[in-house]
């Protein structure tokens, strides 16, 4: 592997596909003055149905990119990543490849804060068929609260649905309607529902019209900010390693122009991406 640069650099943002850039978009909201890059294997997506050790090796190649790129610290903006690849990379790649890096996921800041949220103790997840068999959600919730009880339902058209700019269209209606009817039926005193995958905020107009009066439904963006806003008050030393200049670069393994028309879907704006290959 290449020297890493040392110097200060930008914080990485990971997804499989566009998912992430919901992430991206609730950190730069709470905390704009940082540099970011974007990175989105699209040209393999959809990581959900395929195996641990592919997601493993697709993830451990998009951060060893990042880290080229300058980022000390890469957020890994894909639920089926932090669930199949984050902990092997943290444990195994991260003190051979430069111990003072930092990898980070997004299901543990979301794990934490659903105690406050919950007061039937009842919480359905909605995720990635990869994301609810690796129960990673169940574990999580579990070490934290162990009053609570999960229900996890796979909602494997849900992607395809926001990918194909289908989320406004009569598909969508169905598909919400049936999953979240399912998660219902499995445990009617679920109060707080927890949107899984990084791109079903896409759908939340769709989710709430179908989801019961007094339901609670947790998007991840704010609250993995708020948990990155809270790691650098406690890790000053990583703090200084990240750049302030309010800039953000967008990276794709697949068709940039595609990319940036998809991308507006999700950030209401237009952005100028770069093409990369990983391998």
């Amino acid at each position: 592997m290449t020297q890493l640069p040392v110097e200060p650099g930008p914080i990485g943002v990971f997804d499989s596909g566009y998912g992430g850039l919901t992430i991206l978009q609730g950190i730069r909201g709470l905390m704009p003055e940082y540099d970011y890059v974007y990175l989105g294997d699209n040209a393999r997506t959809p990581y959900g149905t395929r195996s641990f050790d592919v997601v493993y090796e697709f993830t451990r190649q998009a951060v060893v990119r990042l880290f080229q790129l300058g980022c000390h610290l890469v957020i890994l903006g894909c639920n089926t990543a932090s669930a199949k690849a984050l902990r092997t990379i943290q444990q195994q790649d991260l003190p051979r490849l430069d111990p003072d890096r930092r990898v980070l996921g997004i299901i543990i800041p979301t794990a934490e804060v659903v105690g406050e949220l919950t007061k039937s103790r009842h919480v359905g997840i909605l995720a990635t068929e990869g994301t609810i068999r690796s129960a990673s959600y169940d574990i999580e919730i579990a070490k934290r609260h162990p009053d609570i009880k999960v229900t996890g339902k796979a909602c494997p058209m849900w992607v395809p649905l926001v990918e194909n700019n289908e989320a406004d269209g009569p598909g969508a209606d169905y598909f919400v309607q049936k999953y979240l009817g399912e998660l219902m039926a499995s445990d009617g005193d679920i109060d707080t529902i927890i949107l899984g995958c990084t791109h079903y905020p896409i759908l939340m107009s769709k989710i709430m019209a179908f989801c019961r009066p007094g339901v609670r439904v947790v998007r991840q963006g704010e609250y993995v900010a708020k948990s990155l806003q809270s790691y650098f008050a406690r890790h000053p030393e990583m703090e200084s390693r990240c750049t302030k200049g309010g800039g953000v670069r967008y990276l794709t393994t697949e068709n940039a122009e595609r990319f940036s028309e998809s991308a507006q879907l999700f950030l209401h704006e237009q952005v100028k991406v770069e093409h990369i290959d990983l391998v």
